[in-house]
């Protein structure tokens, strides 16, 4: 079973950094930063990568981190002409903790973010509140602020090379030979039917949705040699709540993975 210290981190501020990456701001279990390219392309996207450091035998979230998880956060309110941050998330894998299993990394993982800027010149400043949970034996949440401008360090090879190893980590999209291609209600669960690879090994399907605490864990069921059934158990009476929404997923097989949606019937 997963437990939450009853302290938490407090929230860490810095001054601002002249790069285009935040200094590290460290935490019992690890440490975290932001890292940028530090210009943005001609559509105003300004690329970046939010990186974990974690310490031996400490684990942290995917994006559906289950009932009792923290999924990775990002705040950029304060940040001037940035109106959305998405993180992207390489495939994550089936942590079973005790009584409980939820989907996460292991290991040090770099999360990319893509900022979007309301113009593609704009001069700006992140101003960011970053919040993650990470576990050991018990899981603590972790807040750090951060501020600096990217622009300062746009020459910096590093750091460009860190978030195009991020960005290059994230699964490829689904398609008709790799990927969830059908999805049937019955009764109070979910069927879908997943194409795969030829004689691939060890399938595992992890899921999110807008309600995900409505959802079970994926369960293999009927695998072949191209393709495999996953049922996820839907709450009783739930079943409307869901129609006509989209689900979300990462694939994976053989350490290969594709992420796509589906909308659920």
């Amino acid at each position: 079973m997963i437990r939450y210290a009853l302290v938490t981190v407090p929230l860490l501020a810095v001054s601002p950094a002249f790069a285009a990456s935040s200094q590290w701001q460290e935490s019992e279990g690890g440490a975290v930063r932001l890292v940028t390219t530090g210009l943005p392309d001609k559509d105003g996207n300004l690329r970046g990568v939010l990186e974990i450091d974690l310490k031996p035998g400490w684990k942290t979230y995917w994006r559906n981190p289950g009932a009792a998880g923290i999924p990775p956060q990002i705040d950029i309110s304060r940040s001037p002409h940035i109106g959305t941050a998405e993180i992207g998330y390489p495939a994550p894998e089936r942590i079973h903790d005790g009584e409980t299993q939820w989907a996460g990394y292991k290991h040090s993982v770099s999360l990319p973010i893509t900022f979007t800027l309301d113009r593609a010149n704009a001069v700006t400043l992140i101003d960011a509140d970053v919040f993650l949970g990470i576990c050991e034996t018990i899981c603590i949440p972790f807040q750090a602020s951060f501020m600096f401008d990217p622009g300062a360090g746009a020459e910096d090879v590093g750091d460009a090379l860190a978030v195009e190893r991020a960005f290059a980590s994230l699964p490829a999209p689904a398609d008709a030979h790799f990927g969830i291609t059908g999805i049937e209600r019955s009764g109070d669960a979910l069927i879908l039917k997943a194409s795969l690879p030829p004689s691939a090994q060890n399938p595992a399907l992890f899921i999110d949705h807008e309600r995900a605490h409505l959802l079970g864990t994926p369960r293999l069921e009927s695998p072949g040699e191209d393709s495999a059934n996953f049922i996820v158990e839907i709450s009783p009476g739930e079943v409307e709540e869901l129609e006509n929404t989209l689900l979300i997923y990462t694939l994976t097989v053989d350490g290969t993975a594709v992420a796509g949606d589906i909308e659920i019937p």
